[in-house]
């Protein structure tokens, strides 16, 4: 169809049709994501309290991974490989793996908060799963010494 066929005044109410929709559209999605993130970060304020850290560092950034690191008993230099950006993949891939296992629960469950963070933090931080420090969680696992 050519748009000789409608008048600019219709041509403007469809446009403005569609402006409306695409607002509504990007509202909904940031009601979303903003629940999401509060979510992540009520879980995180969980998991720290359950390991008997202070639960404000899960909104500090820099020190929330420092605190992480110290939960899962692993050295500080981890910090810095979850900083730079093109090895932090792989470093949060391994970081939720070992913060799964410190709560008792499978990789599988770590790589699942990889993906679903929304989902698997709140659950690890809200339910039942207690934490374990990591010397006690490598003996159960039948794992070996702790990374000093």
């Amino acid at each position: 169809m050519s748009t000789d066929q409608y008048t600019q005044e219709e041509l403007e109410a469809m446009m403005g049709g569609a402006a409306a929709a695409a607002g509504i559209g990007m509202l909904v999605v940031a009601i979303i994501c903003t629940i999401m993130g509060v979510l992540i970060v009520a879980g995180f304020w969980k998991i720290f309290t359950k390991a008997g850290k202070p639960g404000v560092a899960a909104i500090v950034p820099i020190w929330n991974y420092v605190v992480m690191v110290e939960m899962i008993g692993k050295p500080m230099w981890w910090v810095i490989m979850l900083i730079v950006p093109c090895t932090a993949i792989v470093w949060v891939w391994m970081f939720y793996i070992e913060l799964a296992k410190c709560f008792g629960k499978s990789a599988g469950f770590g790589v699942c908060m990889v993906f679903f963070p929304f989902i698997c933090i709140p659950i690890l931080g809200f339910g039942s799963a207690q934490y374990q420090r990591p010397e006690t969680a490598l003996n159960e696992a039948g794992g070996g010494d702790p990374v000093e």
